[in-house]
C-alpha cells in the first residue's frame, strides 16, 4: 500500500481523535485518513461535524460536502453537542467490560468492583455502552465550555497518544488474555509505524499527561455525587421535599468544591 504519510499525518491531525468509529473505520481516526488520503469521502466525521468536514475539504482541495449529520444537537462551533459516559454506580456489577472497550482508558474499576469514568478524558464514542450487560451507562451533555482551537488540539493530541498506548498495552495482552475481546480486535500494524515516524515514546496510559491531574478518590467521589445529584433531581421533579432540596444543594456544592480543588 503507497501511503503518503505526511498527508495522512497532516488528515489526521484535523480529526477529533474520539476514535469511535462513526466514520465507518472500527479502529478509530487514523485508518479513517488513512482512506481519506486514498479518496474515500471526508464528511463522514460525526463528531467533528461540518466544522472538521470544511477543514478536510480546504487541505485537500475537495469541493465541499454536507456532513453526515449526528442525532445530537448542533453547538455554537458546528460541532454536534460534546457527550460524556457516566456509570450508575450502584448498579454496576464489575464486568470490566467497559474498560476493555474504551479507547482512551477513561474507566477505572476492577473485578466485581464499582467503575468510575475520567469524565475529562472521557470523548463520547459510546463504545463501553454496547458491552454492559446491565446497562448502567448513560450519555449525558458535555457541560465544559467549548474548547478553543489551540484547547482542541491539545485535547486531540493528548487523546492520540492515550489511544497510542491503549493499542501498545493491548498488543501485549493479547497473548495472556483470557475470555473473549470486548472490542473487534485493533489492526496496530496500522498504528506503528506512525508511532515511530511521530518518534512517539509511548508510555502505559496511566503515564499519558491528562489535560489536568487526576485524584482517584476524588474522581469516584464526584462521580458518587453526581449519581445521587441526579436521583434527587428526578425525585424533586415529582414531589418538592425541603429535606431532599437542602441535600440536593448540599451535594451540588460539594461536588463544586470537588472539582475546583
Amino acid at each position: 500500500m503507497n501511503l503518503n504519510t505526511s498527508q495522512i499525518r497532516l488528515i489526521d491531525a484535523l480529526l477529533p481523535q474520539t476514535q469511535c468509529g462513526l466514520c465507518g473505520h472500527r479502529d478509530g481516526c487514523l485508518p479513517y485518513a488513512i482512506s481519506i488520503s486514498q479518496g474515500e469521502d471526508e464528511n463522514k466525521c460525526i463528531p467533528g461535524g461540518q466544522p472538521v468536514s470544511d477543514a478536510l475539504s480546504d487541505l485537500l482541495k475537495r469541493p465541499k460536502k454536507i456532513a453526515e449529520s449526528s442525532v445530537w444537537p448542533i453547538q455554537a462551533d458546528g460541532r454536534p453537542q460534546r457527550m460524556k459516559a457516566v456509570i450508575r454506580e450502584d448498579e454496576c456489577i464489575g464486568c470490566t467490560k467497559c474498560i476493555n472497550a474504551c479507547p482512551v482508558d477513561a474507566i477505572i474499576g476492577s473485578g466485581k468492583l464499582m467503575h468510575s469514568i475520567f469524565s475529562d478524558l472521557c470523548t463520547g464514542c459510546e463504545l463501553c455502552i454496547p458491552p454492559c450487560p446491565v446497562d448502567c451507562i448513560d450519555l449525558i451533555e458535555d457541560p465544559s465550555p467549548i474548547p478553543s482551537e489551540s484547547e482542541q488540539i491539545s485535547i486531540q493530541n493528548d487523546l492520540r497518544n492515550r489511544y497510542y498506548a491503549h493499542i501498545v498495552r493491548e498488543d501485549q495482552r493479547k497473548a495472556i488474555r483470557k475470555g473473549p475481546v470486548v472490542r473487534a480486535e485493533i489492526d496496530s500494524r496500522i498504528f506503528y509505524p506512525f508511532m515511530q515516524a511521530e518518534a512517539l515514546h509511548v508510555q502505559p496510559a496511566e503515564h499519558t499527561a491528562p489535560m489536568k491531574p487526576i485524584d482517584a478518590k476524588n474522581t469516584i467521589e464526584m462521580a458518587k455525587l453526581r449519581t445521587a445529584i441526579k436521583k434527587l433531581e428526578k425525585q424533586l421533579s415529582v414531589r418538592e421535599d425541603a429535606q431532599k432540596r437542602a441535600m440536593l444543594n448540599k451535594h451540588i456544592s460539594e461536588l463544586a468544591n470537588l472539582e475546583q480543588g
